[in-house]
C-alpha cells in the first residue's frame, strides 16, 4: 500500500514560488521542499514573511521538522533553508550534484578559498534512486537534469515533487540555458518521471499563469502531463523538442533575481559573511553572463 502524505502549499507571487509542506499523517513528521526567503531587490534587503508562515503551519499543526529539502540552486528566488533549519531543526538536502554548480558559480563570483565547492553546507546530498523516510513515508530520489545539471524530483508516497522540471501542462516546460544546462538530457529526465503511475500527484515549483487561464496552479498529475502538455506530451519527439526548446530559450531574458540568488542558494540558504565593516554583500559581475 503506497501512503498518501498530507500536502500544505504556500505561493509566493513575488517570485511565482510554491513552497511545499509534506507530512506524515500518523508520526507528524514532515518536510519543507523548495522555501523562499523574502528579498527586495531595489533596497537588497531580506525578510522573513513567507518562511514564518511555513513556521507557524508547522507549530500549530504540531508538525516534526525532519527534513528541509531542495530540488536544485534556484535561479528566481532566495532559499529560506538556513533561517527554517535554525528555527525547526531538519537536515537540509539537495542532489550529489550541487558541486557542479558551486564550481561553476563560485569561478563567476570569484570566490575565495573558504567558499567550499563540494556541497558540504548541506547536510544530506543526495544520489539518484536513494530512499529516505519522512516519519512512515516512503520516499526516493529521482535525478532530472536538464535543466540544471544538478535538479533532482523527490517521490514521496503517490506524490512527486519535480521542482522546474515541468510546469503546467498549458505552459511546458522549464528552461535548459543555464550552465550544464541541456534539452535532450530534460527530456530524457522528463521520461523517467513519465514512467510513474499515471495517477501520481504531480507538484510544480512555479506557476506564472498560462494565457487564457485567469489563476494560479501546481498540481497536476502524471497521466495529465503525458497526455497534455504542450512541450512534452508523449507524442512530442526528441528531436522535436530539443529543437522547440533551444529556439524558445534564444527569446528569453535571464531570471531577474538568478545573480544574487544563486550566491546565496549554493550556500544552502545562508547569506555571505559579512565583511569588515559589519556588512553583508552581494556580487553582481559585470558583462559576464
Amino acid at each position: 500500500m503506497v501512503h498518501k502524505p498530507d500536502v500544505i502549499s504556500f505561493f509566493d507571487e513575488s517570485t511565482n514560488t510554491v513552497t511545499y509542506i509534506v507530512s506524515d499523517p500518523e508520526t507528524k513528521a514532515c518536510a519543507i521542499i523548495d522555501s523562499v526567503l523574502d528579498y527586495n531587490a531595489n533596497s537588497g534587503r531580506t525578510s522573513t514573511k513567507s518562511a514564518d508562515a511555513v513556521i507557524t503551519f508547522i507549530e500549530n499543526g504540531g508538525l516534526k521538522t525532519q527534513w528541509i529539502l531542495e530540488t536544485h540552486a534556484h535561479a528566481d528566488h532566495f532559499s529560506a533553508a538556513a533561517y527554517l533549519q535554525e528555527t525547526l531543526g531538519g537536515t537540509i538536502a539537495i542532489g550529489a550534484h550541487i558541486p557542479d554548480i558551486q564550481k561553476v558559480f563560485g569561478g563567476l563570483f570569484n570566490e575565495d578559498a573558504q567558499f567550499k565547492r563540494d556541497g558540504s553546507q548541506f547536510g544530506k546530498l543526495f544520489v539518484d534512486g536513494e530512499r529516505f523516510k519522512i516519519g512512515n513515508l516512503e520516499a526516493d530520489v529521482i535525478y532530472v537534469p536538464g535543466h540544471t545539471p544538478a535538479c533532482i524530483a523527490y517521490h514521496i508516497g503517490d506524490s512527486v515533487f519535480v521542482g522546474d522540471t515541468l510546469f503546467m501542462p498549458d505552459y511546458g516546460s522549464a528552461r535548459c540555458d543555464f550552465p550544464g544546462g541541456d534539452a535532450g538530457t530534460l527530456y530524457d529526465s522528463v521520461h523517467k518521471l513519465y514512467e510513474l503511475p499515471d495517477d501520481t500527484r504531480m507538484y510544480l515549483c512555479h506557476d506564472y499563469k498560462a494565457k487564457g487561464r485567469d489563476h494560479y496552479k501546481w498540481e497536476t498529475t502524471v497521466g495529465e502531463q503525458k497526455a497534455n502538455n504542450i512541450h512534452l506530451n508523449t507524442g512530442v519527439s526528441r528531436e522535436e523538442f530539443i529543437q522547440m526548446r533551444t529556439a524558445r530559450d534564444k527569446t528569453l531574458d535571464m531570471p531577474k533575481l538568478i545573480l544574487p540568488s544563486i550566491q546565496i542558494n549554493m550556500r544552502a540558504g545562508e547569506l555571505p559573511e559579512p565583511e569588515e565593516n559589519g556588512t553583508r554583500y552581494l556580487k553582481i559581475p559585470l558583462n559576464a553572463v
